[in-house]
C-alpha cells in the first residue's frame, strides 16, 4: 500500500528537515545515552553508604539495580513500536524527560521501597531512550557513515558504563548519595533542546500494540528474578520461590508461542531467521549476567573488605571501567573490515579470562595491584563487545526492522543485567554474607567465577558469528 499526504512519511522515512553533521547528531544522540548508561552502574560504589543510610538488605540493594534494569528490559521494545507510530523523536524526548523526573524523585527518597519504585520509574524513561538512539542514528547519518557513527556511539555507552563507578565514588564522597540523581537534571533539560533541534522526525511501520505479548513477557521475566534474588534466604524448595521460578518459565514459554502466533507480535521471531541475530543476542545475555553481576560485587569489594572510601574505589576500577571508551570506537570502526565475529570472540574470551584472574587473587588482604592486568583484559573485552555487536544487530536488518531489532538487543542485554545481578548476588548469599570482610570474600570469589563461568560460554557460542566476508548471517 502507498503512503498518501494523511498517511504520513513511508515506515522509516525521515521527516524533511535541516540537515546537520554527524558531529551535532551524536551529540543529539550521545548525551541521552550516555546519561541512562551511567546510571546502570553510578550506584554501584554508593550502595555501601546508601545500605547504611537507609537501612538497606541486600535484597533491598538488588532492586535498587534491577528495578532500573527490569522496567528498562520490560518496555524496550513497546516504546520503540510506540516511536514507530507517533514518531521515534518525540518518543526519545519523552523518555529522556521521564528519566529527568524519576531521577529527582530517586534523590527525595528516604526509604528503600521509595528508592527502588523511583529506580523503576527512571527505567521506564531509559526504556525509550536507548533502542530509539541507536535508530535514530542510524537513520540520521549516510551508510558510508553508519559503522563509524555506531563505533563512536558504542564508546559513548562505554565512557558512560566506565564513569559511572567514578562519578557515582566523587559524588557520594564529596556531596551526599543523593547527588547522583540531580546531576541527570541539568543534562535531561540540554538533551531535550538539542533533540528538538538536531534530529530529524522519523516514522516506523504502524501496528497494533502487542499488550499480551508485553505482560507475559514481563511477568514471566519478574518473576524468575523474584525466585532468584529470593532463593539464597528463603530457600530453593520454598513454595515461594518454586513457584516464583516455575511459574516465570511457563510464562516466558506462553509468551514465545504467542509470539509466533500473533499477527501483531512485540517480538517478531522472524527476526531469529537471521542467524547472527539470534547468535548475538545469546552472546549479549551471558556478557551481561556474567559481567554486570560481577561488577555489582566487586564494586563494593574495596569499600566493605579493604576500607577504601566511595571515591578510592572507583578510581580503583577505572583500569576496567575506562577501557572500552577507547577500546569500542575503535572496534566499530574495523568490525567491516575484520570481521564480528573475531572482534566479539575475543572479547568475550578476554573477559572471561579477566574475571577469573580476579576470582583467584581475591582474599582479604590482596594488593591493589594484583587487580590490574585483569582489569585491563576485561575492560578490553567489554570494548570489543559493545560497538560490534550493535553493528550485527543493525547490518542484519531492513530500515523497517532496525526499532524492534536494537530494541530487542538491548531488552536481552538488561535481562542479563538483572539475572546477572540476581543470580550472582544468590552465590554469594549461600557462601558469605556482609558480616566481615572475610565473610564477603568467601561469598565473592564463587560469584565471579560464576561469572567467568557464564561469559566463557558466551565466547564458544560466538564462534557462530559471521566472519569478515559475510557480516550477516543466514
Amino acid at each position: 500500500m502507498t503512503s498518501t499526504a494523511l498517511d504520513g512519511p513511508p515506515p522509516g522515512a525521515a521527516v524533511p528537515g535541516r540537515s546537520r553533521g554527524m558531529a551535532a547528531v551524536l551529540a543529539a544522540v550521545g548525551i541521552p545515552t550516555f546519561m541512562v548508561t551511567l546510571d546502570n552502574l553510578v550506584v554501584t560504589n554508593a550502595l555501601p553508604v546508601i545500605k547504611t543510610e537507609l537501612g538497606a538488605s541486600l535484597s533491598d540493594l538488588q532492586w535498587f539495580i534491577n528495578a532500573y534494569t527490569l522496567a528498562f528490559a520490560a518496555l524496550l521494545l513497546t516504546a520503540a513500536a510506540l516511536g514507530d507510530r507517533i514518531g521515534r523523536r518525540r518518543m526519545f524526548v519523552a523518555g529522556i524527560a521521564l528519566f529527568t523526573l524519576a531521577s529527582a524523585a530517586c534523590a527525595f527518597a528516604t526509604e528503600p521501597w521509595m528508592l527502588i519504585a523511583a529506580r523503576g520509574i527512571q527505567g521506564v524513561g531509559g526504556a525509550a531512550v536507548m533502542p530509539l538512539a541507536l535508530t535514530l542514528l542510524a537513520g540520521a547519518v549516510s551508510d558510508k557513515q553508519r559503522s563509524a557513527a555506531i563505533g563512536i556511539w558504542g564508546g559513548i555507552s562505554g565512557l558512560g558504563v566506565a564513569l559511572g563507578p567514578v562519578v557515582g565514588g566523587a559524588v557520594v564522597e564529596g556531596l551526599n548519595w543523593q547527588w547522583i540523581f540531580w546531576l541527570n537534571v541539568p543534562v535531561g533539560v540540554l538533551a531535550v533542546v538539542l533533540v528538538a533541534r538536531v534530529l530529524p522526525e522519523s516514522l516506523g511501520a504502524k501496528q497494533r500494540l502487542d499488550l499480551l505479548g508485553l505482560l507475559l513477557a514481563s511477568v514471566g521475566v519478574l518473576s524468575v528474578v523474584w525466585g532468584v534474588v529470593n532463593g539464597a534466604d528463603d530457600g530453593w524448595t520454598s513454595g515461594g520461590v518454586l513457584g516464583a521460578l516455575i511459574a516465570g518459565v511457563l510464562l516466558l514459554v506462553v509468551f514465545v508461542a504467542w509470539e509466533r502466533r500473533t499477527l501483531a507480535p512485540m517480538l517478531p521471531m522472524r527476526l531469529y531467521k537471521v542467524r547472527s541475530f539470534g547468535v548475538v543476542n545469546a552472546v549479549s545475555f551471558t556478557f551481561s549476567l556474567g559481567a554486570f553481576g560481577s561488577v555489582f560485587l566487586l564494586a563494593q569489594f574495596f569499600q566493605v573488605v579493604q576500607g577504601y572510601s566511595p571515591l578510592e574505589s572507583g578510581v580503583r576500577t577505572m583500569p576496567w571501567t575506562m577501557a572500552p571508551m577507547v577500546v569500542a570506537p575503535i572496534a566499530g570502526l574495523i568490525v567491516d573490515r575484520v570481521g564480528p565475529r573475531v572482534l566479539i570472540g575475543s572479547g568475550q574470551a578476554l573477559l572471561a579470562v579477566g574475571l577469573g584472574w580476579m576470582a583467584a587473587v581475591t582474599s582479604a588482604d590482596v594488593t591493589y595491584g594484583a587487580y590490574v592486568v585483569p582489569f585491563v583484559l576485561a575492560g578490553i573485552g567489554m570494548g570489543l563487545t559493545f560497538a560490534p555487536s550493535a553493528s550485527v544487530v543493525m547490518s542484519g536488518m531492513a530500515e523497517v526492522d532496525r526499532g524492534v531489532a536494537s530494541g530487542t538487543n538491548a531488552t536481552i542485554r538488561e535481562i542479563g543485567v538483572a539475572m546477572g545481578v540476581a543470580v550472582l548476588a544468590s552465590v554469594f548469599a549461600s557462601a558469605g554474607s556482609y558480616e566481615t570482610p572475610d565473610r564477603y570474600v568467601d561469598g565473592l570469589v564463587p560469584a565471579v567465577w560464576t561469572g567467568a563461568a557464564v561469559v566463557a560460554v558466551g565466547a564458544v557460542v560466538s564462534l557462530l558469528l559471521p566472519g569478515r566476508r559475510k557480516v550477516v548471517g543466514g
